[in-house]
């Protein structure tokens, strides 16, 4: 979940609103890489998450880091995220402990920058005793094990989720995601790569399948984080159908965000509830608790954090269907996309491959691959085979860009992850079910310990 936006003045018409998408254009040159990935942090005695106070706890962890640079985001007298160098860390409603990195060049670049936060949250979780899981779903953990961190969205949040959803409290505070953020040379740009990465988003789904447990058991599903997503709030979530008809543009997404109903309007410091009520209304000063407020343009940046699509359109468009996973296969996930959507050869290839899908087709593959993941049947083959295809794309896109680290090596290296898995053929939530029923003996406990990548 993001922190408080700040962007222009105040909101004079729709335009206005249509304008700060379409500003955001770049030329090739400038587009860049935005990785983003949360992790369950717990305590290593107890495999508890992580209370906000005390040792080991989540603002120990945050005051930890102020160490490396990071510069403190404070809400009153509590510190909830940090920022440094165009990057943040942020806490998700249940502690989950989320890098939101910055915008860089390359794959590299990225990887690089997570594996320095991965050393920097390592040095201080050692010294309060705090362990780091990548994982889609808390394995073993109720509700009530999970606290509440003290942001004042999240409140808000919690008190709306059960009225439009029967999973909204188990997104909150028990999911872990890794996305990336990607850039569009112009609207048709934009239109093309949100199709493409639309239909392909259950795709990586499966890739990144990695959440088959549920307060300690299994819990019939391979992504369970993806199946929870089908009924948190379908009025800002799901496959948007309409992005693939004609007329597809930033005006387009602008009149769907203008009816999905707000959480909030965040004003000196404090969060006013408006929960249900849509962004047009707070418009035309409709809401009675915010009549007297005039929209700013950091409400409509704060409104898109809070629109939950398989893929996101904010300044950026953002992939949002993979399982939080290991260390290695984080990168993995931009370099996946990045080969898809940044060369051109690729994105065409890519867009051949799904054009004549249906709106029913993909849906279904959405309904199922939570389910069944590389085992999900499509037309007269299966999941597993369009990965494999995915992959291959991807691949050469990123030979194409040619872009080398210091020893020389392409980016394509980072694919190696999610190749493996391909060729092995099944998911790491499959290879989670195996330890569970085999070496662990039906115990999750060992989790904890083989699987902490601190």
């Amino acid at each position: 979940m993001s922190i408080p936006q700040s962007a222009g003045g105040p909101i004079e018409s729709r335009d206005d609103l249509v304008r700060y998408l379409s500003d955001a254009v770049k030329p090739r040159s400038e587009w860049r890489i935005g990785t983003e990935h949360e992790k369950f942090v717990y305590d290593l005695k107890t495999h508890k998450p992580l209370p906000y106070e005390g040792r080991p706890g989540i603002r120990a962890l945050l005051e930890g880091m102020r160490r490396f640079g990071w510069q403190p985001i404070t809400e009153g007298e509590n510190i909830i995220g940090l920022t440094q160098n165009g990057g943040a860390i942020s806490l998700e409603p249940g502690g989950q402990f989320e890098l939101s990195g910055a915008p860089l060049k390359s794959v590299h670049q990225t990887c690089a920058e997570v594996n320095t936060h991965q050393q920097q949250v390592r040095e201080v979780a050692a010294e309060i005793g705090a362990g780091a899981c990548g994982i889609g779903f808390a394995p073993t953990w109720s509700l009530d094990d999970v606290p509440q961190m003290p942001k004042g969205r999240y409140g808000i949040m919690r008190r709306y989720m059960p009225k439009v959803g029967g999973y909204g409290l188990e997104m909150m505070f028990r999911t872990c995601t890794v996305q990336v953020n990607l850039d569009f040379s112009s609207e048709a740009d934009m239109v093309k790569k949100f199709r493409v990465s639309l239909a392909l988003q259950p795709i990586a789904t499966a890739l990144f399948a990695n959440s088959p447990f549920r307060e300690g058991k299994p819990n019939g599903f391979l992504s369970y984080r993806s199946h929870i997503w089908t009924d948190v709030d379908n009025a800002r979530a799901g496959m948007l159908p309409w992005v693939f008809e004609d007329g597809m543009s930033f005006e387009r997404y602008v009149d769907y965000a203008l009816e999905v109903p707000m959480y909030f309007v965040y004003r000196d410091g404090q969060y006013i509830d408006v929960s249900g009520r849509c962004f047009r209304d707070f418009l035309d000063r409709k809401i009675p608790e915010v009549k007297d407020i005039a929209p700013q343009m950091s409400d409509w940046a704060d409104h898109l954090t809070t629109i939950f699509p398989e893929v996101r359109l904010k300044r950026f468009l953002e992939m949002r269907g993979a399982d939080g996973g290991s260390w290695r296969r984080i990168c993995g996930l931009p370099a996946l996309w990045v080969g898809l959507l940044y060369d051109d050869a690729a994105l065409d290839a890519a867009w051949d491959m799904v054009k004549d899908w249906t709106v029913e087709e993909r849906q279904a593959l959405r309904d199922a691959v939570p389910h069944q993941a590389f085992k999900t049947p499509f037309r007269n083959t299966t999941v597993w085979e369009l990965a494999r295809r995915m992959l291959e794309i991807s691949a050469e896109g990123l030979k194409r860009r040619a872009s080398h680290d210091a020893g020389g090596m392409t980016e394509e290296g980072f694919l190696l992850p999610l190749r493996e898995l391909v060729s092995r053929g099944y998911t790491r939530a499959e290879e989670l079910l195996r330890n569970y029923r085999t070496e662990w003996g039906n115990d999750l406990q060992p989790l904890f310990t083989e699987y902490n990548f601190l």
